[in-house]
């Protein structure tokens, strides 16, 4: 094969595959086109029968709530683990601030002494293994939700009245399945940005000090990547720096009784 004749087999194969790639990109225009599955799948939000709506008929996705006090609601997902949930306890027990962990269902069943003492603070949902739940059709969510609820009501005494999806992700079955808990769905409107600030701690101080409003749902971890010992290491001066600031320290549940719907016209 001269050098002709291989410089053409190559732009030919060239055109097959960006004849492919073409191929696909027509395919998934003409799927946008339709609705994804009605009762199906992870978007469906309601029952395949159409006839059965979720036990609880209202369940709010909370952002941060909209209040003139000065409360906040400090958050720590997916403990709880021996690498620094200890640590965070100690600290909130000398800063005299209440928290809320939204804990992973196989880590309480695990790891539940490390909170069995640390009962002032909320213990709350965050699913059975960390799946991002927004993939999963309404009975992958359910039993996400179920299996962790058991986890934690058996870890702490208590049920779990919250729940934050994995990664904030929600799909119509995720919130079908926390409809079924009554759960209200935290998100947050405020969180560390350790990766921001691993060369300039006193930096996410500042940060969290100036960032902070009344109503904030700041959230954090208790586990996971070194750079978020920027945050636990700075956590003690961030509480001392808000509550300086008129700052409460409150759970979650505690900040969503302070919202009342605004009255219909």
């Amino acid at each position: 094969m001269d050098r002709r004749q291989l410089l053409r087999g190559s732009l030919l194969a060239g055109g097959g595959a960006v004849a492919g790639i073409g191929g696909l990109k027509a395919a998934e225009a003409v799927r946008a086109q339709y609705p994804l599955p009605f009762y199906d799948g992870y978007a469906a939000s309601i029952r395949a029968g159409r006839r059965t709506p979720p036990k609880h008929p209202m369940v709010p996705v909370v952002w941060s709530v909209d209040t003139a006090k000065k409360l906040i609601a400090l958050t720590f997902d997916d403990g709880p683990m021996p690498q620094w949930t200890p640590e965070v306890l100690t600290i909130l027990a000398e800063e005299r601030a209440r928290a809320t962990f939204f804990l992973i269902g196989e880590n309480a069943q695990k790891n539940g002494g490390i909170i069995a003492g640390a009962r002032e603070h909320e213990y709350a949902n965050h699913t059975w293994a960390h799946v991002d739940l927004a993939r999963l059709d309404y009975d992958e969510a359910y039993e996400a939700l179920n299996k962790a609820h058991d986890a934690i009501t058996q870890a702490t005494g208590r049920e779990p009245a919250v729940f934050r999806p994995p990664y904030g992700h929600l799909g119509g079955s995720s919130l079908r399945a926390a409809a079924e808990f009554g759960y209200a769905t935290i998100l947050w409107n405020l969180q560390m940005l350790e990766s921001d600030y691993k060369s300039n701690p006193p930096g996410l101080v500042d940060y969290i000090a100036e960032s902070s409003t009344p109503g904030t749902i700041l959230l954090a971890h208790d586990t996971g990547p070194d750079d978020r010992l920027v945050a636990i290491r700075g956590l003690a001066e961030m509480i001392r720096r808000l509550k300086a600031q008129g700052f409460e320290f409150v759970t979650v549940s505690e900040l969503l009784a302070e919202h009342s719907p605004a009255p219909r016209p």
